[in-house]
């Protein structure tokens, strides 16, 4: 039984009749033309990993999986440790005591996560991995419910059902019995599921550990204990295969950069900075820009297909999301404005 608990105190009849638009039209009445700065920073962010998804893919043809990861997370190190030499040196600090919660942590959050992606993404679409993606939000719901002990309530239990019937058609479930399954497809999709799964035991692992650090400081720590994980995998690689670098291109070169430099170290920070500024229910829906910029460059580049499922599953997460994080801020403020009334 979860620890958390479930509210019922919550009616149907106050939540908006137009879900996916109260909070946009709520959104860019007034706060967006107030500090636009955070919403463009976030903006950028989700562009650039909307595009990640093909970026990885593209380059995981020439540069192996453990190879690419441990490029990626080593890269980053160097590039965030001029921020770190500028930090007090107490806040550098880490105690013995939090070095478990720290490590797994990271590890879940960096090279686990990781590790199901690259190998999710080499064996599915990445409009797929891209719509995948957005269950995260529904994740971390479901993970503060059961580990944290926060309330949910029976908007948010909606929210969460139809983001799953939405997985499933996305994933392929209703192609099971037919000609049109591909298991390895599914197969890949079942890896991103787990890397989002990774992702939120990450998050939660690491949650007390912004009270005593800096939102940098755990990061560099996640960059290296994750470089440090994939060096002897990527060295493994090497030997088995030493000639993948003399086959590597521009293309492979260039994939390499944007993941390294603007898909890990800069949209994160423009992701920090963006969230340190606005609420994260109003910051959470830019995230759907993300299947729109993979798709894009998804069809004409990989000559990938948007199918049916694809856009019945996309539809369902995307109100199930809302309903299951935004939904749960909107329905408040509206139960909290009709007791005012």
């Amino acid at each position: 039984m979860a620890s958390g608990t479930f509210g019922t105190s919550d009616t149907f009849d106050t939540f908006p009749t137009t879900p996916l638009l109260v909070p946009l039209m709520y959104m860019f009445k007034s706060e967006i033309f107030k500090t636009p700065l955070p919403y463009v920073a976030l903006l950028l962010a989700h562009i650039v990993w909307g595009g990640n998804y093909v970026v990885a893919k593209v380059t995981l043809h020439e540069v192996p999986v453990m190879t690419l990861s441990f490029l990626r997370f080593g890269l980053a190190c160097l590039l965030i440790s001029p921020f770190l030499l500028n930090m007090d040196p107490k806040m550098k600090r880490v105690k013995y005591t939090h070095l478990p919660r720290l490590i797994i942590g990271s590890l879940l959050l960096g090279a686990v996560n990781i590790t199901f992606f690259y190998l999710g993404i080499t064996k599915t679409l990445a409009i797929n991995a891209s719509v995948l993606n957005l269950v995260v939000p529904i994740l971390s719901v479901m993970g503060a419910w059961w580990f944290l002990k926060e309330k949910i309530y029976s908007i948010n239990l909606m929210g969460i059902i139809l983001s799953l019937l939405g997985t499933a058609a996305v994933i392929g479930l209703p192609l099971l019995f037919t000609s049109s399954f591909s298991p390895v497809e599914m197969f890949g999709n079942g890896l991103l599921i787990l890397s989002g799964v990774a992702f939120v035991a990450g998050a939660l692992t690491l949650k007390p550990a912004f009270k005593e650090y800096s939102p940098l400081s755990i990061t560099a720590f996640t960059f290296l204990t994750s470089a440090v994980a994939f060096f002897v995998p990527a060295v493994l690689e090497y030997i088995a295969n030493p000639n993948w670098i003399g086959q590597v291109s521009l293309v492979g070169l260039f994939g390499l950069l944007y993941i390294a430099v603007l898909a890990t170290v800069v949209s994160y920070f423009l992701m920090m900075w963006g969230y340190s500024k606005i609420e994260l229910s109003h910051a959470t829906i830019i995230q759907y820009v993300e299947p729109a910029v993979a798709a894009s460059l998804a069809v004409p580049l990989l000559h990938e297909r948007i199918s049916y499922s694809f856009i019945v599953g996309f539809c369902m997460i995307a109100l199930g999301v809302y309903w299951g994080t935004l939904g749960k801020q909107e329905h408040h403020h509206i139960h909290h404005k009709h007791e005012r009334s």
